[in-house]
């Protein structure tokens, strides 16, 4: 399988310079033309009185870089930051005659819980970074910085970072570190491809290229900014971003749970099994043709399977397929399956009432897009939930 989700390295702060102190330096060679030192006497053993140490004043301590602030992209990998040390695993050892010597004791490696940590799963976000701070900081998954603080917890995104919002790159920045900090820390957080990922590659790859939609002649620019493309995204979108969006999987299990981002059956056109569709998509995006990358998109736009009378069948189909129990999915917005949506205006009180996902098909599909762009809620969510 591969995973784009921001596996970077992971830097660790030093707080020791454990540089050769100079007695332990190699000791210049003698001169034969001048005489050797006399020795200084040695006290009797039974009469020795114990040294005195002088005083050693406590090491100051030295302050840890500042975390980066959330969303803001980490440092490139062959750039180090001022702040950070390497710091040899064996260090060089000194015998030096009046040390004491002590017996070696093994360190103790911590134990590993058993199992996995909890699984939770992130609706679309859409680029309200703001949102999904706090969301993520009410479950307990990051702290009051912005860092991983859910240890081994296992965290997936199910798609659509950007469009519509107002810091979509942030976002992607913020799910790339979190990746990283989770690793480091047992746990994981991984994201799948969205169709807004598929339409933002596009806009940056092909531009004004003409597509066969199947209706007429259209672009993926024109679809980009239609769909709520944001130009200080692409100003900021990076090599780093679309080759982080490019390796994203489509589709994956996880504890029964079958998670993807488009609530359709259109994966079963890419393979009959979870490998199999996500190498497919990633060879679509690998041959980068146009007209081929605009049908993977169109197809990943199509939403509502679940929701009619043959949802429940349809969701059956694909959990033969691929597996799980649960079909779990982004994308359509929970107030659209519901036939609930607000006004234009904004009134408060017209606003769409998501109080968590939605369970629906015979409780064989469950929905995390909480319509965050229409006033909703951006939804972060512990599974299984039941309902």
């Amino acid at each position: 399988m591969t995973q784009g989700a921001g596996q970077g390295p992971v830097r660790t702060e030093t707080l020791r310079d454990f540089r050769v102190p100079p007695y332990a330096q190699q000791a210049p060679a003698p001169n034969p033309e001048e005489p050797a030192a006399r020795p200084e006497p040695m006290a009797p053993a039974f009469h020795q009185e114990p040294r005195q140490e002088a005083p050693v004043a406590p090491e100051a301590a030295v302050p840890l870089a500042q975390p980066p602030a959330p969303g803001a992209g980490a440092p490139p990998a062959d750039e180090p930051s001022e702040d950070y040390t390497p710091t040899a695993r064996d260090l060089p050892v000194i015998n030096r005659g009046d040390t004491l010597r002590l017996p070696t004791v093994e360190p103790v490696a911590p134990q590993a819980p058993e199992g996995p940590g909890p699984l939770f799963v992130v609706g679309d976000v859409h680029g309200y970074l703001d949102e999904l701070l706090a969301a993520l900081r009410e479950q307990g998954l990051i702290d009051e910085s912005g860092n991983w603080a859910a240890g081994t917890a296992r965290l997936w995104f199910l798609g659509d970072f950007t469009d519509r919002g107002p810091d979509g790159i942030g976002v992607i920045d913020l799910v790339m570190r979190l990746s990283a900090e989770a690793a480091a820390a047992g746990g994981y957080c991984k994201a799948l491809m969205g169709n807004h990922e598929l339409l933002l590659i596009g806009a940056k790859r092909f531009a004004d290229t003409p597509v066969n939609s199947g209706a007429g002649t259209a672009t993926f620019q024109a679809a980009w900014l239609l769909n709520g493309g944001q130009k200080a995204d692409m100003d900021r979108l990076q090599d780093v971003h679309l080759q982080w969006m490019s390796r994203l999987d489509a589709i994956e299990q996880e504890d029964d749970h079958l998670l993807m981002h488009s609530d359709t059956t259109a994966y079963l056109d890419y393979g009959d099994s979870i490998e199999a569709v996500n190498d497919t998509v990633h060879a679509i995006l690998t041959r980068n043709d146009a007209d081929e990358c605009w049908d993977l998109f169109r197809k990943f736009t199509k939403r509502f399977a679940f929701r009619d009378e043959s949802g429940p069948q349809a969701a059956r189909e694909l959990l033969s397929a691929y597996g799980g129990q649960r079909v779990v999915h982004g994308h359509s917005p929970i107030p659209y399956l519901l036939g609930e949506v607000g006004t234009e205006d904004g009134e408060e009180d017209s606003r769409p009432v998501v109080e968590g996902p939605h369970v629906y098909a015979d409780g064989l599909a469950i929905a995390m897009d909480g319509g965050v762009t229409m006033a909703g809620k951006l939804l972060v969510q512990q599974l299984p939930l039941h309902g």
